[in-house]
């Protein structure tokens, strides 16, 4: 199968749109396809030496206030580029600028189109601008309402795309990496340079950006006995340092290096509200380390609360608070969730989530053979 994937962003960049493209382009490959990925350029001229496949770049800005995110400019080379891959099936991964460009390209040559719903643009755009829900609405119907199938990450996604007249909805979630992601990592030297005086680790991973609400974290850092850990980069960062100024930012982490410190933990927090999925959950499950989230979007897919950590009300940072003391003041509480957590995600591996992604590219080509027919 020949598959092109067109993406609003792929590494470098370091977020949750970049790292399933990644993932699938790499299964893809495993499994003997020919994916061609088409993302936004990026400042290093090497960023794609160890990509799993051909990548096309095409011109992008960085987005003003938040230069690590770059959007994509118009270009003929989306077209181009599908068209001469002689693809089979266009992969929209989060498509809204450099998608819409792919949806059009693949209407235009008659190819079927999958969808991959993974980013509340509605919530950002609510967040960043104060208003634009609305327009961001309009534009993924448009996008999505032309696809043969949407992907959505959770439950929650499924609901929200419904109600905003979004159909051919199937569930397609993430993986993890189970080797990577495992209790195993924990260190003990690294929690001693953390909390050199024995604190507890209570720690939260992803961007630094309004949107994630990591100044919630204030009221459990100031629980005694408990120590901050921040790992991540953003346009909050500075603010942020001023407003957690007893926790240790570890900026960007990746890898080997990132799951040493999930498996160090002793909680992982996560504050976001706009979470389609929430990846990093699932990370901390998979290193055996209990969870309190938002009750809201993807989070409510993962954990089992009362199980696998404790989900708290949206925005309420007495009820986060209170989440996390709980947590600090039961050391058998916390290993029971760390092991249901680790429990659960064993079997979410890439390689399975992968397979069911194929699964889905079959049934749409199956359709439109139909359809033809």
């Amino acid at each position: 199968m020949r598959v092109v994937i067109v993406t609003e962003s792929f590494p470098p960049d370091v977020n949750g749109v970049a790292h399933c493209a990644l993932q699938t382009a790499r299964h893809l490959v495993r499994r003997g396809h020919t994916p061609l990925v088409i993302a936004p350029a990026v400042a290093d001229p090497a960023a794609d030496a160890d990509a799993p496949c051909a990548v096309v770049r095409v011109p992008s800005l960085p987005l003003p206030g938040y230069p690590q995110v770059r959007v994509a400019l118009p270009s003929r080379r989306v077209a181009a580029a599908i068209a001469a891959h002689r693809a089979d099936l266009v992969h929209l991964a989060g498509p809204f600028v450099l998608g819409v460009r792919g949806m059009t390209a693949a209407t235009r040559l008659g190819i079927p189109a999958v969808a991959v719903y993974q980013t509340d643009l509605a919530g950002y755009a609510r967040t960043y601008v104060g208003t634009g829900e609305g327009a961001a609405w309009r534009r993924l119907r448009a996008v999505h309402g032309a696809a043969d199938r949407t992907l959505a990450p959770s439950s929650a996604a499924v609901r929200d795309l419904e109600s905003h007249g979004i159909g051919r909805i199937r569930l397609w979630g993430r993986g993890v990496d189970t080797v990577r992601f495992r209790p195993e990592r924990r260190d003990d030297a690294l929690r001693a340079e953390l909390a050199p005086h024995g604190e507890l680790l209570v720690g939260y991973v992803g961007r630094l950006a309004p949107e994630k609400r990591v100044d919630l974290l204030a009221g459990a850092g100031r629980i005694p006995g408990v120590r901050l850990v921040v790992v991540g980069d953003g346009p909050s960062g500075p603010a942020l340092r001023g407003a957690l100024p007893d926790a240790r930012f570890l900026g960007r982490r990746t890898g080997d290096d990132l799951a040493r410190i999930f498996a160090s933990l002793d909680v992982f927090v996560h504050t976001g509200p706009f979470e389609t999925f929430c990846q990093t959950v699932q990370e901390a499950m998979a290193s055996g380390v209990p969870v309190v989230a938002p009750a809201a979007g993807g989070p409510l897919d993962l954990v089992d609360h009362g199980r696998t950590g404790l989900l708290v009300p949206l925005g309420e940072p007495e009820a986060l608070h209170e989440a996390v003391a709980s947590l600090a003041a039961s050391p058998a509480l916390r290993a029971a969730y760390g092991r249901a957590g680790r429990a659960c995600v064993e079997g979410r591996t890439w390689e399975a989530l992968g397979d069911e992604l194929i699964g889905h590219y079959r049934e749409v080509l199956r359709e439109r053979t139909v359809v033809a027919a």
